[in-house]
């Protein structure tokens, strides 16, 4: 028993893999704007993350009044 759970666990993960690889390269597929989209918005969100920040505190409240 032990050995076919092993067979058919071994079937499924090369069958997940020829999906994922499939949809990898498909053509109709934007596989490769959604990764350039995402590393360009993150690219983004750190540089602003490590600009010069600027905190102007005045000893007040939440809102600086």
């Amino acid at each position: 028993m032990n050995e076919i759970m092993k067979d058919m666990t071994g079937i499924a993960m090369a069958i997940v893999g020829v999906a994922i690889l499939f949809t990898l390269v498909n053509p109709r597929n934007k596989t490769a704007q959604v990764i350039q989209a995402s590393t360009g918005g993150f690219a983004t969100m750190l540089g602003a993350a490590m600009g010069n920040q600027t905190n102007s505190y005045n000893g007040g409240g939440f809102f600086g009044g």
